[in-house]
């Protein structure tokens, strides 16, 4: 799967907002937000085929 840039424009303002939710929290509170954060996305997408293809993509080339 070859994931489409949908945010365009919008992409940096989408990471900074991310970076931003995440400041000043703990590292258990970043991994609890971030857990959150894919299972609201998740419920958005709602097309399981596209979360396993989603997933298969961000296992690719994990570092050590």
């Amino acid at each position: 799967m070859i994931l489409q840039d949908k945010l365009g424009e919008d992409a940096d303002t989408f990471y900074k907002a991310l970076i931003s939710a995440h400041e000043g929290l703990t590292e258990a509170q970043s991994h609890t937000l971030n857990a959150r954060l894919v299972l609201m996305m998740a419920n958005q997408i709602g097309d399981l085929g596209m979360l396993i293809d989603i997933f298969e993509t961000a296992l690719q080339d994990l570092p050590d």
